[in-house]
């Protein structure tokens, strides 16, 4: 009979509990850690911050060209985290490119917008005609870049190139022309002054100008969010001022919905003016902190907001509240606003369950005033003028001010400034100059790649809130996209949903599964209607935030007021 082992569990229990020299899986190495150390500086006392984790993992990325698997493994020893915990997040990001530690980091990432504007004007041939002639350096699809009146839109490393051409592209790679172009006619800080500017900041922060009195202009001017929800404005900053302190801000610059670069165009033109409505916000509601979350496609208008910010903060006009600059790596899902909270945070940019909401339990856990650029961009305005002249614009019965970001087959495509409520064919023919030669009217997008697609027949509908519903389509960020007789409402469908597959953070089945398969069968000529019906409504139904619950919008809109392009039984 063979002898048993004794085993001593006393000795067992011990070994258990002493720690361990040092954690399980990979170790960071000495020379890792100092290229990292070399970049993000050296640990403060407390530790490196734990939301700043995707602002680290910029500056190595934009450093090394990617993220070696070293020097992931080094930041995570660095901030005191996990290397899974800093894979995830960083696997989580479009623009962040992760590579193993014999690979080599491509010189030079060329990006190619092939969202829906840019695909009208012809990227995808410019694409493949790069990705042929351009063997030295990385050529890569991406979804929107924001800048759809640019359409073809491409970027060379950080500097955005539109219209581009083949040629134009190549000159720059050839050059080495990496880095953001200037803003030369901006507005600074100086001339801003010097028009007026951060008086009424001024004002309110001495209480020259009462809190009171801002909400109530908000409130008679009906001014309302304008990133895509419509949440009333002075409302919000009443919720928010009403919840015990300290109170936190974010303001949402991640404008990646296809069809949108409004924000982009005002930034890069007057960014002082979006200042001054943040110091009033922060103010009249209590925040003490400000968070702004750019998206990442804007390199120009981050060194231009970063140099803003310094020159503010150098000359203040008043005390200011304490601001960061944030910087988004490439997720269409941080536009929502709890994914956006998130990726603030740090962490993959997920939307929460809601309750609680934001305005409750926001940014690291305080009630959050969240809003986008242009609702900011139009205080000064408001208050200078007040909330009578604000809504004594509009149209068939609508009332305010709108920007509309306009793009496809139209002359004039850009950033237009009319009436609320004005029709797509009023919009197209007193603001772009009419449709472009050739090209005739047949359907166009309201809203956006989520707003849905209308045809020609409806273009007297007003684009306002709660106006297109009825047809099955919102107006979201205002973002128009004109199609003409030469372009399919299939094709323009499918592109939207391959762009929401792509864009899906992947939490919830309904999007994940719902988007993908929904692409795949949207590229057939003819459409399984029923199918396509039956995985909207899971979609709509049970999507955790509005990238799944509007996804369906082009598939409904499609085989309502198109089902002679795919064959589908009315």
């Amino acid at each position: 009979m063979p002898s048993l082992t004794h085993i001593d569990l006393t000795q067992v229990r011990q070994q258990l509990r002493q720690p361990r020299q040092q954690l399980k899986g990979r170790q960071s190495t000495s020379e890792a850690r100092a290229e990292v150390r070399a970049l993000i500086g050296e640990p403060p006392a407390d530790g490196h911050r734990r939301d700043l984790l995707i602002e680290h993992l910029h500056v190595l990325n934009d450093h090394f060209h990617g993220l070696f698997e070293r020097h992931i493994v080094a930041l995570a020893a660095e901030m005191r985290l996990s290397v899974v915990e800093v894979f995830e997040v960083a696997s989580f990001y479009h623009h962040f490119e992760i590579l193993k530690d014999e690979d080599t980091a491509p010189r030079i990432t060329v990006r190619v917008c092939d969202s829906l504007s840019c695909s009208l004007a012809g990227s995808d041939s410019l694409l493949r005609q790069l990705q042929n002639d351009l063997l030295d350096v990385k050529v890569v699809p991406v979804p929107c870049l924001g800048r759809c009146e640019q359409a073809p839109a491409a970027q060379v490393g950080q500097q955005a190139v539109a219209h581009a051409t083949a040629d134009a592209v190549a000159q720059r790679v050839s050059q080495n022309q990496t880095t953001p172009n200037a803003l030369p006619d901006a507005i600074r800080l100086g001339a801003y002054l010097q028009a007026g500017g951060y008086q009424l900041a001024r004002q309110v922060a001495s209480g020259e100008r009462e809190a009171e009195s801002v909400i109530q202009v908000l409130e008679s001017s009906g001014l309302r969010g304008l990133g895509g929800a419509g949440f009333p404005a002075g409302r919000k900053w009443r919720i928010v001022r009403s919840q015990p302190a300290p109170r936190l801000m974010a303001v949402n610059i991640d404008e990646g919905e296809p069809g949108t670069f409004k924000d982009r165009t005002c930034l890069e033109s007057d960014p002082h003016r979006f200042l001054e409505g943040v110091l009033i916000a922060a103010s009249v509601v209590g925040c003490e902190a400000v968070y702004i979350y750019l998206r990442d496609e804007y390199h120009e208008a981050r060194v231009l907001l970063a140099q803003a910010l310094a020159d503010l903060q150098a000359n203040p006009p008043c005390a200011l509240p304490y601001i960061e600059l944030r910087r988004g790596a490439g997720a269409y899902i941080c536009g929502e606003e709890s994914a956006m909270i998130e990726s603030i945070e740090g962490k993959r940019g997920e939307p929460r369950l809601r309750p609680p909401y934001i305005a409750e339990v926001g940014l690291f856990g305080r009630p959050t005033l969240e809003h986008n650029f242009e609702t900011l961009y139009w205080i000064r305005e408001l208050l200078e003028n007040g909330a009578d002249s604000f809504a004594s614009h509009g149209r068939h019965g609508r009332q305010g001010l709108r920007r509309f970001s306009v793009s496809g087959r139209v002359k004039h495509p850009g950033v237009k400034l009319a009436p609320a409520g004005i029709t797509l064919r009023e919009l197209v023919d007193e603001h772009c100059g009419g449709m472009a030669e050739g090209h005739t009217l047949y359907a166009y997008l309201p809203g956006g790649a989520s707003g849905g697609i209308l045809p020609a027949r409806l273009a007297d509908v007003p684009l306002d809130f709660d106006t297109l519903q009825p047809h099955g389509c919102f107006i979201g960020s205002a973002a128009v996209m004109v199609l003409s007789e030469s372009d399919s409402a299939r094709e323009a469908a499918l592109n939207v949903m391959r762009f929401f597959a792509h864009e899906s953070c992947g939490q919830c089945t309904p999007c994940r599964v719902g988007t993908d398969k929904a692409a795949q069968l949207m590229a057939s000529p003819v459409w399984d209607a029923d199918t396509l019906q039956d995985l909207a409504q899971v979609m709509g139904d049970a999507s955790i935030c509005g990238l799944g619950q509007a996804a369906p919008n082009p598939i409904r809109c499609v085989s309502q007021y198109f089902p002679h392009e795919v064959g589908v039984q009315t």
